[in-house]
């Protein structure tokens, strides 16, 4: 089944972006040469302009941008990934080149030297100058290229938040190098690294290794995932690794989930509110962005408000629903929730009974409004 949905993205992915994709060059003075670039702009990217996107930065572009530009349009169309500017190098004549490393100290030399400062001093401020982005940054690499972007890693200042690791070719010091640099890192850092059972047997040796090595950190600003995957070469791996990989980093963007509301929100003596609260600002802290609450995530909390009959809660929803939308009767009817279950059952029914002029929203209708407004009515005789 997994394998299934993912050649379904993977051909999802080949024929959304194709309609989509926008193509650049830039002019390099530290490679003495230019560049071809793919870019993918996020849906509505023309309409909201006010609007900043985190950087998705896709290297071997030439088979990688696709498949990782389609799971991105597909997962933030389900609003499971933020909006994003996903951006593909083209490097197949100079994968060599770019890649390359020293024989004494595993790090970029010459040719390699000068692309990874192609990276960080010309091709984001490149990005950043011409589109509207956010300050979080995820690299995505396969292979020799998933090697070099860790070296991004070992700057004291790391140019990306997010590393996608897929198969890589590990240079012979990378599992000195990550283990002692994660470890210490005092900012937020996602790390997703895998492979597969019939990836090339050196590549499958060095992550398993790699994997070992990591597995021990005891850092909370590390955020690590592995996968091996059965059944998959170092080529096929991509295209499961890649929507496991973008899941896993924007875990905690995605919309609350039956399993998080049964053992983060109902089983934590936390009132519900504080975790709606603290979930959006989380969101923020990592990646940037100003997410609005999400009806259904306003529908879990009004659940588990119930289950745990904390009532006074349904206040600070209803003024964060307000907030959220203000043209809707969501609001109101959490507000008058609070004031039915703290006995003030005329300000209830004023407040359903003014809902009236609202949107209805989340499956919640005037009528119903009515109705709860003549049911207080009748009950108490107003």
């Amino acid at each position: 089944m997994k394998k299934s949905f993912a050649i379904i993205l993977f051909l999802f992915a080949f024929q959304l972006v194709s309609s989509q994709a926008v193509y650049e060059t830039i002019k390099s003075e530290k490679l003495g040469a230019t560049r071809k670039l793919k870019i993918q702009l996020p849906r509505g990217y023309s309409e909201n302009t006010d609007k900043k996107y985190p950087i998705v930065l896709v290297f071997d572009a030439d088979y990688m941008f696709e498949p990782v530009a389609g799971t991105l349009d597909y997962y933030s169309y389900w609003e499971d990934v933020p909006d994003v500017i996903v951006v593909g190098i083209k490097q197949v004549e100079d994968r060599y080149n770019d890649t390359m490393f020293s024989e004494q100290n595993s790090l970029p030399i010459d040719s390699s030297a000068k692309f990874f400062e192609f990276i960080g001093m010309e091709l984001i401020p490149f990005i950043e100058e011409k589109y509207r982005t956010e300050n979080f940054r995820v690299a995505i690499g396969h292979g020799a290229t998933a090697n070099f972007i860790n070296y991004y890693l070992l700057k004291g200042k790391p140019l990306f938040q997010a590393y996608i690791v897929i198969s890589p070719e590990l240079a012979p010091n990378m599992t000195k190098y990550m283990p002692d640099r994660l470890s210490k890192i005092d900012s937020k850092v996602f790390y997703y690294l895998c492979t597969a059972s019939d990836d090339i047997k050196s590549v499958k040796t060095g992550t398993e290794l790699l994997n070992t090595l990591l597995d021990k950190i005891d850092n909370d600003n590390l955020k690590y995932n592995y996968d091996l995957f059965e059944g998959l070469t170092h080529y096929s791996v991509a295209a499961q690794a890649i929507p496991k990989a973008l899941s896993d980093i924007f875990y905690v963007y995605q919309p609350i989930t039956s399993k998080e509301y049964e053992r983060e929100i109902l089983a934590s003596d936390d009132p519900p509110i504080e975790y709606l609260k603290t979930k959006y600002e989380l969101i923020k802290e990592l990646y940037g962005v100003d997410k609005t609450i999400l009806v259904n995530d306003f529908k879990a909390i009004a659940a588990a408000i119930e289950k745990k009959e904390e009532y006074k809660d349904y206040q600070e929803l209803g003024k964060l629903a307000r907030d959220a939308y203000p043209e809707a009767l969501l609001g109101q009817y959490y507000l008058a929730r609070y004031y039915e279950e703290t006995g003030q059952p005329k300000k209830a029914m004023k407040t359903y009974q003014s809902s009236y002029i609202f949107d209805e929203i989340g499956g919640l209708t005037k009528d119903d409004m009515i109705e709860r407004a003549n049911r207080l009515k009748a009950d108490f005789g107003y």
